[in-house]
Order: structure tokens, then sequence, then C-alpha cells
């Protein structure tokens, strides 16, 4: 017998008139938990059910740390070149041009400055939605121009990554940015002003291999992927299998390769104690 009639007969929907469920009404975690879109955005965009950490960018991660999100951002129209005239499938200034439509973004990184629970702070936050996240010269070139900010006001410094790792587009370009935000780093850690280094999911390639791991504090998300090269890469060239959970931060906290893990939720709370604690001050409340 049928569950389900009918009250009225000869009900007919046209085509036309079917009402299609609108897109990102819902999310679906990696374990398959159904999170209403609007619940898991008050939830700082973890899933309440298994808390995943869901991949945000550079909005979000603002709108988290600065205080009623107000912000001055630095450098905003600062765009990659193409000095090597470089094609693969597509060139790349037509590769860039659709990143650039496709995100609303210029490059792979934003920088700002704000205040976070009352004191100014600069943050570099990286957005993996343009080109995976690759470290071009903009990226090593904004984020060296966000230190020696940080350097000349005296205001503690957070980058935020999440990369694919270099950007091979700029061949040797990208590569000495590894270099180049290094330095600027050490030159920090000389004048006693505290950089905050948060690895979320994916923090890999020349980004893990230069500021991403340089921190005074070195935190990261739960469950993010941290590391040089993939794990499928590591293990073809090792030939050997690897330890379960290899490249999470939970593994690299057991292993001494990262101070904390840090829910986001107590994103804002925890680095703004731990500047206080680097610079000997009374914690904020």
């Amino acid at each position: 017998m049928s569950w389900f009639k009918r009250k009225t007969k000869g009900i007919t929907t046209t085509t036309e008139e079917k009402k299609d469920t609108p897109k990102g009404l819902w999310y679906k975690s990696p374990t398959g938990k159904i999170v209403d879109a609007e619940e898991l955005e008050k939830n700082f965009y973890v899933s309440p059910e298994d808390g995943y950490h869901v991949r945000i960018g550079s909005k979000e991660y603002f709108e988290i740390l600065f205080d009623d999100n107000k912000f001055k951002e630095m450098d905003a129209n600062l765009e990659s070149k193409d000095p090597l005239k470089f094609i693969d499938t597509k060139k790349y200034p037509e590769r860039l041009k659709a990143a650039q439509e496709k995100t609303k973004l210029k490059d792979a990184v934003r920088t700002a400055v704000g205040k976070s629970k009352g004191k100014n702070l600069v943050v570099a936050c990286m957005d993996f939605a343009f080109i995976g996240g690759s470290m071009g010269s903009v990226v090593g070139e904004k984020i060296a121009r966000a230190a020696d900010y940080a350097l000349e006001k005296k205001i503690p410094l957070m980058i935020i990554s999440k990369s694919g790792g270099a950007r091979m587009m700029e061949a040797a370009l990208s590569l000495m940015q590894l270099a180049k935000t290094s330095v600027k780093l050490a030159q920090l850690a000389d004048a006693g002003i505290p950089y905050i280094s948060l690895c979320t999911d994916p923090t890999t390639g020349g980004t893990t291999a230069s500021f991403a791991m340089l921190g005074d504090i070195n935190i990261a998300e739960p469950g993010a992927l941290i590391g040089f090269a993939g794990p499928r890469i590591v293990r073809d060239t090792t030939g050997k299998e690897l330890p379960e959970g290899f490249q999470t931060s939970e593994f690299l906290l057991e292993h001494g390769f990262l101070d904390f893990i840090t829910q986001r939720k107590e994103l804002k709370n925890k680095v703004n104690q731990y500047i206080d604690l680097i610079l000997n001050q009374p914690l904020r409340a």
C-alpha cells in the first residue's frame, strides 16, 4: 500500500514552474555530515557535527581576527607580471585574468592592518582559491611589505598560510620569495617584534619551507595538511609506507614541528594571548 497519497487529484506542475533548491544552503563535510550554511558561518565555518574546519579565505579570516571587521588593506592593487612569457595550456596573463575574475582577488595573498582585541595587528592571509594559493613574486612582495610596515610601526605580524607551493609560472622569481620573506622575518626577530604563523589546510611547498615555519609561535588548525611535498610524492621517493596521519597538524604537533593546534573559534583570543606572552605584557581579557 502506498504510504503517500495526494489529497487533491490532478495536480500538475509545469517544468517552468518547478523551483530548484538554491546553491549554498547546505554544506557536506568529508565525513558526510550535512550542515546548514548559515549555521556553519555562525560557527566560524567549522562543522558542529564533527569539528571539520572548512577551507576559508582572507575575507573570513579578517572577519574573525579584526575587531568589528574594520581594517585597512595594504597594497591592494599589486598584480603579477609575466617576465618569462610563460605558456602552458594557456598564457600566464590569461590564467591570472581568469583567476582574478573568478575570485575577485588580485593575487593569492591579502595584507591588512587593524585592531584585534583593541591593539594593532598586521595580518597577511593567503587565498587558496587564487591559483592554489601559489606563492609568486606578488605574494612575496606583499608579505615583505607587510613585515616592513610591522617593523616600522612596531606592530606584531601574523601570516595565515594556505598554499600549494611556489608558482612555477614565475620559476626562479617565485623561488626567490622564500629567501626574501625569510630575511624580513629575521629583521622582525632582531627588533623583538612578534610574528605568529598559522598553518591551515593545506600548507605545502615553498610556503612551508619559508615563512610558514618561522614564527615565534607556529600554530595550526585541526586536521590541516602541512608539509613540503605531498604524501604520494614522499611515499614514491622514499619507497616506504608513511605513518598514519602523516603531515596532519596533529602529527606535526606530536613530533615538535608545531607549538599549538588552535580551534578557529578560539583563534582571535589565542593569537593575542601569545602576543601578550611574547611581549611580557598583561593578558587581554
